[in-house]
Parts: structure tokens; sequence; C-alpha cells
């Protein structure tokens, strides 16, 4: 059996042409249950834990769990600019930079509040997407790619439990 990478504990994220409703509906209620999974995952923790890399390289669990906020605000506005602008243009921003900010060696408390509350008004706002927003595009200044909506719910629902699998993988290696 190969090994897993660490990197994508449960694989890359794959956009699609489109997501049916029922695709779309299991997405949002991945995105809902988010902040409950996250919480679980960290359950426990000590703060050495927490300050430990979830791989050799990457980010202490503290970072993953600040990323998660940054990056799930970013796609809120996001959306946001897509369903009140004409294919915008986004902001693009440093995620690994964003990691080193210096707000990011506080508790995980400030930003499992703050995603408690994005989750929240996120989910509410993507319940109410009609079928024409879902296919609305941005487009992203790096890459040129235009992004619908529709994968945009499905990444954010992939990115959460993305970032938590790196949380639980390491648990499951270190036996915490």
């Amino acid at each position: 059996m190969a090994e897993t990478d660490p990197r994508y504990p449960i694989g890359k994220f794959t956009p699609q042409p489109i997501h049916s409703a029922s695709e779309i509906i299991a997405c949002i209620e991945q995105i809902r249950l988010q902040p409950h999974k996250l919480e679980q995952a960290l359950a426990g923790l000590t703060d050495y834990q927490i300050d430990t890399p979830y791989r050799e390289g990457g980010w202490t669990v503290r970072q993953v769990v600040h990323h998660v906020a940054d990056s799930h605000m970013n796609a809120y506005i996001r959306i946001k600019w897509t369903i009140t602008e004409n294919s915008p243009v986004i902001k693009a921003y440093n995620e690994k930079l964003w990691a080193e900010t210096p707000e990011t060696s506080s508790s995980i408390l400030v930003s499992l509040s703050l995603i408690q509350a994005l989750h929240h008004k996120l989910t509410l706002l993507l319940e109410k997407l009609n079928s024409e927003q879902l296919v609305m595009e941005f487009i992203h200044p790096e890459t040129q790619k235009r992004v619908a909506i529709h994968n945009m719910i499905a990444l954010y629902a992939w990115h959460g439990a993305h970032h938590t699998a790196h949380i639980t993988e390491l648990r499951k290696r270190m036996n915490w």
C-alpha cells in the first residue's frame, strides 16, 4: 500500500465543469459542520501539540487553524464580490506569508470563534444562491482563470476537510 502524501491526506481538489444541486447541498452541509469537526480534531491538544508541524517542513497546527480562518474569510469575500460585480478580478494573497503574521502565534480560540461565526454567515449566504448565481465567476489575477461559485463551494468544503485531516493524521501518527 502506497503511503499517502501528508500534504494531501484526502487527495487534491479537482474543479468540475458543474455540480448538481445535491452535490452543492452536500458541500454546504460540510461547510456548516466544519467548525465542529475542526474543534473535535483539536480537542484536548496541549500548546506543545498545537505548536507541532503537521508534517516535516509544514505549518504548525496553530498556523493551520489561523490559515483556515484567513482562507475562508477570503472565500466569503470573493463570493460576495462575484454575486455583486460582473466577473470581478479578485485580490490574491500570499497564504504562506499570512501564516507568519504576528497574530498567528495567538490562541487558536480566536480563529475558532471566527470560523464558527463565518461559517454560519457563509452557509446562510450559500443556501440562498440561485442557479444563475452558482455559475457566476470571478477571475484570479495571477492565473487569469475564471472560477465559478459552485466550484468555490466545493473547494471550501474540501479545504476545511483537508486541513482538519492534517490535524487528525498528525494525531494518529503521534498517538495523541
